[in-house]
């Protein structure tokens, strides 16, 4: 197997390809310590895409055609109830008063083992937030949305991680301690976005 330089993984040596049939002996290769994300990938990832629940995007080390990591991405919505009592009376000041509002949900994100921080988890959030704001232009969307998979380890827990990346609490009656669920609202980014188009 190639060895691999501690330092972080920049986009140039990333080819992100949409899962399809030919990718089978790549995914038979892949290992994540976590195993149900492992097992989603091999077992459950192209059939959901082929019924359209969601879609899974295989990122490869360009060079050596490698299996780093994937990302699956599906539609959803929450409850502005749960939201951030900041972000709740915000939206009631601007006149939005939906009980719900759209998402593209994080169904999953894994990064194979010997891939772990080198920065490849970062650069796929922003893949998806690419995705949400291109949605939004679209046909709207404000958040990003995720459930984080615990883990006891605290070095292996993912919450820190979306924290980083500005995720906030998302209001949840569910007893699942096993699953955090977090949102990002993108409107700041969309607003970016549209400034740097307009100069």
């Amino acid at each position: 197997m190639v060895e691999f330089k501690k330092e972080a993984i920049i986009p140039q040596e990333i080819r992100i390809e949409k899962l399809n049939e030919a990718h089978s002996d790549a995914i038979d290769s892949f290992c994540s310590y976590e195993k149900e994300l492992e097992d989603f990938l091999k077992e459950d990832a192209l059939m959901q895409q082929n019924q359209h629940i969601s879609a899974t995007y295989l990122w490869f080390h360009r060079k050596t055609h490698q299996l780093i990591g994937y990302i699956t991405l599906c539609p959803d919505c929450v409850k502005t109830k749960n939201l951030s009592k900041e972000l709740s009376e915000k939206l009631k000041n601007k006149g939005v008063s939906y009980k719900s509002l759209p998402t593209l949900k994080i169904g999953r994100l894994c990064v194979h083992d010997i891939f772990l921080r080198k920065g490849i988890g970062k650069l796929m959030v922003q893949f998806a937030l690419h995705k949400a704001i291109n949605m939004n232009f679209n046909v709207g969307c404000r958040f990003l949305y995720l459930d984080a998979k615990r883990n006891k380890d605290k070095s292996k827990d993912v919450i820190h991680f979306y924290k980083k990346l500005k995720f906030e609490f998302y209001k949840n009656k569910d007893k699942n301690i096993s699953l955090t669920p977090m949102y990002l609202d993108i409107a700041p980014f969309i607003k970016i976005k549209n400034s740097t188009n307009n100069q």
